[in-house]
């Protein structure tokens, strides 16, 4: 199991691989990201969105983190630089306030197979659905 990402790690701040390119295909509804290491990852907009490094989803302390449902068919509006270590991302459920720093994305992106299989685990753990309620 991959170990906690340290908070400095998720802020940017030991930066150790930096992104070649950034793509969005909004038809897939996925960020394509490049990193200098030559790897690549793919991340569905569902994902990155549960995996928010907001405080609305990991909470302000470990063991605080939110596992959100319904949000299967999430996108992403826009995507913003934040300095050079980061992209803020906009979905179209209107959250925006999570800033995802290159090294976070790295390890999420490096990570990704054992942290959705998490996520889904938890979903049903709680109940929760990967689809949005009905109204």
């Amino acid at each position: 199991m991959a170990p906690p990402i340290q908070e400095e790690e998720a802020q940017g701040l030991e930066t150790k691989h930096w992104p070649t390119e950034i793509r969005y295909e909004s038809a897939e509804k996925t960020l394509h990201v490049a990193f200098d290491s030559g790897e690549a990852f793919a991340y569905p907009a569902e994902f990155l969105r549960v995996e928010s490094p907001s405080a609305e989803v990991q909470g302000h302390g470990p063991g605080q983190k939110t596992t959100l449902g319904g949000r299967k068919h999430v996108g992403i509006m826009e995507i913003e630089p934040v300095g050079n270590y980061a992209v803020r991302i906009k979905f179209d459920d209107l959250h925006d306030t999570g800033i995802y720093s290159w090294q976070y994305l790295y390890r999420i992106g490096r990570d990704q197979e054992e942290i959705w299989a998490r996520y889904l685990e938890e979903l049903e753990r709680q109940g929760l659905s990967r689809e949005p309620r009905r109204q």
